[in-house]
């Protein structure tokens, strides 16, 4: 007696009676199927899958015009998937300094970041509107530039790579400083222990800080500072490595005097932008927010 199949169809296959390729066999249904949040990753693949994951749960993708909200649900592969992500609203774009066909020069808040966090962040940023040449960290306010075309920012890199650019800082610091007008020259490296922070090593790249007091309370000071070289943190850790930090620094000062915000403000850029035959050189400034005054005591 010949053995019996459960699956009469499979059966026909194996003696040759149809092809195995046939369109009814329900192995095949599926067989051009995938995944929504694979195919939509391979459709975008700048971010990450559960980056997509949370875009189509947020009802961000639709195949074939229609919202899907699943990630594990089962799509054609040559379905037409289309990601669609909300525009950043413009009552948070912040406030222009200038503007022309080129770049874009902003008076950034504390508290706004330069640059997105991850592969997609829905908390607005500088570089919403625009390509970043430079960055301010979250807490520090001030002048920040950025450029409307790929061209533009290579231009502007440069300068800021040649140090062909001029930058002026204020800070309210904690205490004041020994000497009323120094260049502090003090190398920074990355601090191992907390990979996202620096500190001083002798072995480190050159940091070189020039500052002058303004203005001296009982408690607090206010200082002019004119970075000469532009590494990550530099003013933060060469006012903390003088005994004076900056007010509100919680990385480098974390034992401080409480306050509302870092007192760190990115006051003047002077800076060559496109135009004419050589660029045009201009300077930028943002002035010193008025909750500054109020920190000297």
């Amino acid at each position: 007696m010949g053995k019996k199949f459960s699956k009469p169809e499979l059966s026909r296959m194996i003696n040759g009676d149809i092809p195995f390729d046939n369109q009814n066999n329900p192995q095949n249904d599926t067989a051009s199927q995938i995944r929504l949040d694979i195919i939509t990753l391979e459709h975008y693949p700048r971010y990450s899958r559960t980056t997509i994951q949370k875009f189509i749960k947020d009802g961000c993708v639709t195949v074939n015009s229609k919202v899907i909200n699943k990630p594990n649900t089962l799509v054609d592969e040559n379905s037409q998937i289309e990601l669609t992500l909300p525009e950043t609203p413009s009552s948070q774009k912040p406030p222009v300094i200038y503007e022309d066909e080129n770049v874009i020069v902003f008076n950034k808040p504390h508290g706004m970041l330069s640059i997105k966090k991850g592969d997609y962040s829905p908390e607005p940023a500088i570089e919403d509107w625009g390509e970043i040449v430079h960055r301010l960290d979250r807490d520090t306010s001030g002048v920040i530039i950025v450029a409307k075309n790929f061209a533009t920012k290579s231009k502007l890199q440069k300068q800021f790579q040649q140090r062909k650019t001029h930058k002026t800082y204020y800070a309210v610091v904690e205490g004041a400083p020994k000497q009323p007008h120094a260049i502090i020259n003090v190398p920074l490296t990355r601090n191992l222990k907390k990979p996202t922070t620096f500190m001083p090593n002798t072995d480190g790249r050159e940091a070189i800080t020039e500052y002058e007091v303004v203005k001296q309370g009982e408690k607090t000071a206010l200082v002019k500072l004119e970075p000469q070289t532009g590494r990550t943190h530099q003013l933060r850790i060469h006012m903390a490595h003088i005994g004076t930090p900056i007010l509100g620094d919680v990385i480098y000062n974390p034992k401080g005097t409480k306050a509302d915000r870092m007192y760190l403000h990115a006051q003047s850029l002077e800076i060559t932008i496109p135009g004419k035959e050589h660029g045009e050189r201009k300077i930028f400034t943002a002035e010193l927010p008025k909750d500054f005054e109020n920190a000297i005591k």
